[in-house]
Order: C-alpha cells, then sequence, then structure tokens
C-alpha cells in the first residue's frame, strides 16, 4: 500500500531521549504533510519511548550500527513503503526544519536527486577552526570535482533524497565512519545522481555535548582524509532496479 505521504523525515537517533521528543513535535507542526521514522540506533535509554510519545513511527536497531547504519535502514524503509522523498534530520535539534522546505524547492528547480542543506553556503554564521575546517576544504574540492558541482559541505548530515536516491541508498549506502556523507556522494555521483546544495543555517545542540576539542578536531582530519581515500578507490556501485531492491 502506499504511504500517506510522499516524504518521510528520517531521524537516526542514539541515546537522544533528551531531545528527540522535541524534535518530534517542531517536524510535526512545520511540516505536517510528512511522515517522521525515527531509526534507533541500539540507545540504551529511553529514545524509543519518548519518539513513540511524540507521535513518531519507531524502528528499533538491535545493536548501535552508526548514522551509515541507521540511514541504510531508514532508506529501505522508505523504498520499501514507497516515499517519493525523504530527509535526513539529526535528533538533537540542529536542523531546523522550516529549512525542509528551502530543500524540496532547490530539488524540484535543479531537478537534482539529492540535495545537501549546506552551512558553509552564505546562510547563517556557523563556523569551523583548524583541522576540521582544513579536512573540510580538502573534501569539498575533491567531492565538488567528483559531483560535478560546487559543494561547500560535504560532511553535512542534512540532506534530502528523491525516489532515485532512496534507491540506491536502500542497499548500497555506505555504514563506516564518515560514509554516510563523503562517501555516500561518491556512490551517488558515479551512479549518475545529481548532487546539488542549499545553503541553510544551522542551530546550537538542543542537548548533549558537542564532541569539538583539539584532539577530536585531529582526529577528524585523518578519518576524513582516510573516508575520501576510501571512496575514491572502490568500485562504482550500480544503480538498483525497483524490482532488485523490493
Amino acid at each position: 500500500m502506499p504511504p500517506r505521504q510522499s516524504l518521510l523525515i528520517i531521524v537516526p537517533a542514539w541515546n537522544e531521549q533528551a531531545t528527540v521528543g522535541a524534535v518530534i513535535d517542531e517536524i510535526s507542526r512545520t511540516l505536517p504533510e510528512a511522515d517522521v521514522l525515527v531509526v534507533n540506533d541500539g540507545s540504551t535509554d529511553r529514545t524509543t519511548e519518548v519518539a513513540r510519545a511524540a507521535g513518531a513511527r519507531v524502528l528499533q536497531l538491535p545493536v548501535n550500527l552508526g548514522v551509515g547504519g541507521a540511514m541504510r535502514a531508514g532508506y529501505k524503509y522508505a523504498f520499501r513503503e514507497g516515499y517519493r522523498r525523504t530527509v535526513q534530520l539529526d535528533a538533537d535539534g540542529q536542523h531546523d526544519p522550516a529549512e525542509v522546505r528551502r530543500l524540496m524547492s532547490t530539488m524540484d528547480d535543479l531537478d537534482a536527486n539529492v540535495v545537501i542543506g549546506a552551512r558553509f553556503a552564505g546562510v547563517g554564521s556557523y563556523q569551523v577552526r583548524g583541522p576540521r575546517r582544513w579536512s573540510m576544504k580538502v573534501l569539498s574540492v575533491v567531492l565538488s570535482r567528483v559531483c560535478g558541482a560546487q559543494l561547500t559541505d560535504t560532511t553535512s548530515g542534512f540532506k534530502a533524497c528523491d525516489r532515485e536516491a532512496i534507491r540506491l541508498f536502500s542497499t548500497n549506502y555506505p555504514a563506516e565512519y564518515l560514509g554516510d556523507t563523503v562517501e555516500s556522494l561518491v556512490v551517488g555521483a558515479r551512479a549518475g545522481l545529481r548532487i546539488r546544495q542549499v545553503g541553510v543555517e544551522m542551530r546550537e545542540r538542543a542537548g548533549g555535548q558537542p564532541s569539538h576539542s583539539p584532539i577530536r578536531a585531529a582526529v577528524f582530519l585523518v578519518r576524513a582524509i582516510l573516508a575520501l581515500f576510501i571512496a575514491l578507490s572502490r568500485p562504482s556501485e550500480p544503480v538498483v532496479s525497483e524490482g532488485a531492491a523490493a
């Protein structure tokens, strides 16, 4: 049976009981035309109970797979249920649901399969410094060439996909560290997806602790370059047909 709505908001969540309820409430108020799926990535807190109480559908993973694994499960669900579009939105409150329509409009205007909500595209005041900034610049330069479009924020988790991208990512979405951002763009571009971006404004986390520190920034630099090398060295993934992915 086709879904009640054509747009699915996928919210990967790991121990986000403090914020996920408010995020779902805001999505429901701002985007009444959308369904909400929380992919509980092996949480040990009350994320599932809070999400269901807020009105979201919940896909429960038995162990923590990371954002890539959670999103692949979300794309499988979206493909199976017939959704035409999805938007990945974080459970910590940093992504503004009001910006989703900006992503949808850009997808229509540019005939794109994937639209990234970019932090460094002339909108908002979000900044990063040090090794994290350097690695992001390198990633942006290389991935802009791979994707054939200017991309300034290739590690953004705020991302819209159409049916063609959903079909591909339901079987070929990388689960490794940064695979959900860096490597997924390479996979998509090599499969012929049109990847574009639009500037959005990010907010502060509504709860929990940010992962920024000099040591973690340096680790991010090394991991980001490694993720890019792995992504570029892998063979292209074939586009999966509707029948095969079903």
